[in-house]
């Protein structure tokens, strides 16, 4: 595995074997910061990385200039190894061994960007959008970006936003409904 872009770039890097995590693929990746690019300045965002597994998304965010970034993960071993990618590369990622879903219960902050990459067989993958809209977890500009399969469909989600396909890898984007309502970002009061 490796780095793609940043000033990390072709740093690579070997994750644990017999871990439960499923690297996403370079060029879904690839496809998914060509669309993240045009949308935020990664300096200026604060990141949530769920079922965070090798740290991959992690530390392509860091790369790139985020400096802000939490990451989810459960297993010791890739919590273990994230921490240490971290620290050779002084990122600076939080990394927090907890169920997901017990995070989102407690966590009081709010993140401008959180993606969740759970193991697609995940019985309770389809609640995790309405999981984290419920949590108050995205400020109210944010998005959630999901890494499924073809076997989940979001279209009809109240707070879907877009999807992007990258061959079986699919990201599907939600925001808050006052984003929805407003996508310009306008102040209606002005």
């Amino acid at each position: 595995m490796r780095i793609i872009s940043g000033k990390h770039r072709g740093f690579r890097f070997s994750p644990p074997k017999n871990t439960p995590a499923r690297p996403t693929t370079d060029i879904a990746k690839e496809g998914l910061f060509n669309i993240l690019n045009n949308r935020y300045y990664f300096e200026d965002i604060k990141f949530l990385d769920l079922f965070g597994g090798t740290g991959s998304l992690s530390f392509e965010f860091a790369s790139r200039g985020c400096t802000d970034i939490t990451n989810v993960e459960i297993d010791r071993k890739n919590v273990l190894f994230i921490k240490s990618i971290s620290e050779q590369k002084e990122m600076g990622i939080k990394v927090i061994k907890m169920d997901v879903f017990k995070y989102i219960k407690v966590c009081n902050d709010q993140y401008d960007l959180i993606f969740a990459g759970p193991p697609y067989p995940l019985k309770t993958l389809s609640t995790i959008p309405d999981k984290v809209i419920a949590s108050n977890i995205l400020n109210k500009e944010g998005e959630l970006i999901m890494e499924h399969n073809p076997n989940h469909n979001f279209e009809d989600h109240p707070n879907f936003l877009l999807k992007r396909n990258y061959g079986t890898t699919i990201f599907s984007f939600f925001c808050s409904q006052e984003k929805l309502d407003n996508p310009d970002g306008d102040d209606e009061s002005e």
